[in-house]
């Protein structure tokens, strides 16, 4: 079973959409609302859910690209989900414009298979990414809806190493426990506090130098197509119909980012192809291949 968080900040249409295709009543689902969003996307989505008992609309706060409180956000969603059910296995994120590449019962079969493994793209920072060493180096503040540089530098954890990747991951319930609860946890998200973009460091630096996690694969399962996007950053190029051949061939679990009202088609073929999908595993459950990453 899979403990799902969902970051929503706009498309609640979308949202429902992609909530139907992951939908599966053995998960637990909890979903944030970006509080800049504004109350009528939350009330909208918590009377959509309503009817869902294993799904819950969290307390949304201000989600900042860039700042810590995206790291919070995920913490939280961790211990709402750690609270709501004891059954689940694995955490994944998502945010509302993901969607899913493989059925829900394909997904949890490959899980099942290898319960002690952790996805997640992980790389040395000084190592592989030396150009984003600055983000961890330098003391930054959010604060008011953006994040104030101050110049002044810092040394990086005594005795630890910086991690990179990207924000999304499926890991442990162990994990997950262990970054939310654990004392040993505590100096990392204070370090990572005053950091620039901490959600693509923070969860990494955690489980690269501690021990309670299971077997690290350096894949994430998301088929995400990075295009330049300023001078500091790459952005998820918005998926289209043409694309449809490759996302149904990958191995993938999930791809970002769709805009149903850039082209909606795509998210229909991927609704049609996961439909086929769950009708070959109903008929013959025997024949159903899953690839391990």
């Amino acid at each position: 079973m899979i403990g799902y968080l969902i970051l929503v900040h706009r498309f609640p249409e979308q949202f429902k959409r992609l909530f139907k295709a992951i939908y599966d009543p053995l998960n637990s689902y909890v979903v944030h609302v970006d509080k800049n969003s504004g109350a009528k996307l939350d009330a909208d989505l918590r009377d959509f859910l309503e009817p869902y008992s294993n799904a819950e609309v969290m307390e949304g706060r201000a989600a900042l690209w860039g700042g810590y409180s995206l790291v919070d956000a995920e913490l939280r969603g961790m211990e709402h989900l750690l609270a709501m059910d004891r059954n689940w296995s694995h955490f994944i994120n998502l945010s509302g414009q993901d969607f899913p590449l493989k059925t829900q019962h394909q997904i949890m079969a490959q899980l099942s298979a290898y319960p002690n493994r952790e996805y997640i793209k992980v790389f040395d920072q000084k190592n592989i990414r030396p150009d984003t060493m600055r983000r961890v180096g330098e003391f930054v503040i959010e604060r008011g809806g953006h994040i104030e540089q101050t110049l002044t530098m810092r040394p990086f954890l005594d005795g630890a190493t910086p991690y990179i990747g990207n924000q999304w991951m499926i890991v442990s319930r162990a994990f997950c426990d262990f970054v939310c609860n654990d004392v040993r946890a505590d100096r990392y998200k204070a370090f990572y506090r005053n950091t620039f973009i901490a959600d693509e460091g923070f969860f990494q630096t955690v489980m690269m130098n501690t021990q309670v996690h299971g077997e690290i694969v350096n894949d994430d399962l998301r088929m995400i197509d990075w295009v330049p996007d300023g001078d500091i950053k790459l952005r998820p190029r918005t998926y289209l119909r043409q694309d449809a051949a490759e996302l149904k061939a990958s191995h993938n679990f999930f791809a970002r980012k769709f805009d149903q009202d850039v082209d909606g088609d795509i998210l229909s073929i991927l609704e049609g192809h996961l439909a086929r999908q769950t009708l070959v595993t109903d008929a013959e459950p025997d024949m159903l291949s899953v690839t391990a990453a």
